[in-house]
């Protein structure tokens, strides 16, 4: 209990009903091995459904675009590599109910299971408080997610960027993360993006992505470009 304890902290929502929360963190090896018979699976579909109406309101609500440009950067928010970066930012991992099997192959921190384990927990959060419950634990992975791809008109600075030092061959481009600061629900990244080990650039974010974008603009910037 103390260890979903510690993750009711991190998330900032407390269950009324642990069992949501607990079948959230069940993989289904560690079912089989237990013999409980109830895994995260029937919660990770219902999760999904909950991410996507969420994610599809506020993109609908905020952004103006088109159809297909909607449903493009919904799908960015709802893959498989953003929800298990999700994930691992409030560490789901280290909580996760794993078999032996799958612990020893490295489960607890595969993309697979870290992002159903996501889903799950939206699912969990859901059952036990509601629609809006679940849309403030949704939203703010989204907005972050969405700082360094929306919000900078779909530019995408660290690919311009690539291409420009490629023109010269040897040249080598880094980001270097130098700060990060805040709470697990809102950090603060500093990024300096290096070429050739000297400083060109240096952004700041809500997210490392952000981060790196920013510090490429500005090195684009003084680049004249």
């Amino acid at each position: 209990m103390s260890d979903m304890a510690s993750l009711e902290q991190k998330i900032g929502y407390t269950f009324q009903n642990k069992g949501f929360l607990r079948l959230a963190l069940t993989h289904s090896s560690y079912a089989n091995e237990s013999r409980s018979g109830e895994n995260n699976e029937r919660q990770e579909f219902l999760g999904d459904a909950v991410l996507s109406i969420v994610v599809s309101d506020y993109l609908f609500q905020r952004f103006h675009m088109a159809e297909g440009d909607l449903t493009r950067i919904r799908a960015s928010l709802v893959c498989e590599k953003s929800l298990c970066g999700f994930a691992r930012e409030i560490g789901l991992g280290d909580h996760l109910l794993l078999g032996k099997g799958e612990e020893m192959t490295g489960g607890r921190d595969r993309a697979s299971v870290l992002a159903d384990a996501f889903e799950a927990l939206i699912a969990a959060i859901y059952l036990d408080g509601g629609i809006e419950q679940a849309k403030g634990f949704i939203l703010p992975f989204a907005q972050r997610s969405l700082e360094g791809e929306v919000e900078q008109g779909f530019t995408d600075y660290k690919t311009q960027l690539q291409e420009i030092v490629q023109k010269n061959p040897g040249e080598l481009l880094a980001y270097r993360l130098v700060e990060e600061t805040g709470p697990d629900h809102d950090k603060r990244f500093v990024v300096e993006v290096l070429l050739n080990s000297n400083i060109i650039g240096k952004g700041q974010g809500r997210s490392k992505k952000a981060a790196e974008q920013a510090a490429a603009k500005e090195a684009l910037e003084l680049m004249g470009q």
